[in-house]
């Protein structure tokens, strides 16, 4: 018997929010102050892991310029990202998950000072029970921080759902064999994603919408 959805955790930059083309800028601002080489493709790649492991990814070779990278990559991204804002459709996504009674979390990349600041910017705190930041738990691909917010809100890994834009989300929520669904308008390619065995893949927000809103009819018919 399929197992009744009661959970939902959403990735945030490129799943919820449209962040990827400033945090992709800002890094190569911050390793052009540094005079270390760095490709838009390289830079977008990494979008997901905690900040920590993105300087392990794409600056090995300076280790002792890591903290000063880090500086300039977030003076910089927050001096700049006035204009990112959620997808056209996320605002309505949430909400009508949200009224239909299933919970929602976030599992994001970001340190808890960047989800803070983009949490107020979008007056989004009480939409989700819990939220976690790669600077509080582990990084993704590592499940614990799916693991966290199970044990949070009392929902079995099975009754939970995974959604996001990049193959540490999906590789994550596989660690912990929990469904995922993948979106194909974030960092990587549906052909990257589909390697996790996603539910779907969804090529716009309305698309992820409707998905969504059948699994929770199915919930309901349980």
């Amino acid at each position: 018997m399929k197992k009744a959805v009661e959970l939902i955790i959403f990735d945030w930059d490129g799943t919820l929010f449209n962040s990827v083309g400033q945090i992709v800028a800002s890094l190569q601002f911050a390793a052009q102050q540094f005079q270390q080489p760095l490709t838009h493709d390289a830079a977008k790649s990494i979008i997901g892991l905690g900040l920590p492991e993105v300087m392990q990814v794409l600056f090995p070779q300076v280790p002792t310029l890591h903290q000063a990278l880090l500086e300039c990559y977030a003076e910089h991204y927050v001096a700049n990202s006035t204009d990112d804002v959620w997808f056209d459709g996320v605002a309505e996504l949430l909400s009508d998950l949200k009224n239909q009674g299933v919970k929602l979390a976030v599992a994001t990349g970001k340190s808890r000072r960047g989800l803070d600041r983009v949490l107020n910017k979008t007056n989004s705190h009480d939409l989700f029970e819990i939220t976690r930041a790669a600077s509080e738990t582990k990084s993704k691909p590592d499940p614990l921080m799916l693991a966290e917010i199970l044990a949070f809100t009392g929902v079995k890994a099975e009754q939970a759902i995974m959604v996001g834009d990049t193959s540490y989300d999906l590789e994550m929520a596989q660690n912990i064999m929990m469904p995922s669904v993948g979106v194909g308008y974030g960092v990587h390619t549906p052909q990257v994603l589909q390697q996790f065995n996603p539910l779907m893949i969804a090529d716009d927000v309305s698309s992820l919408h409707d998905f969504l809103n059948q699994q929770v009819q199915l919930r309901e018919a349980i």
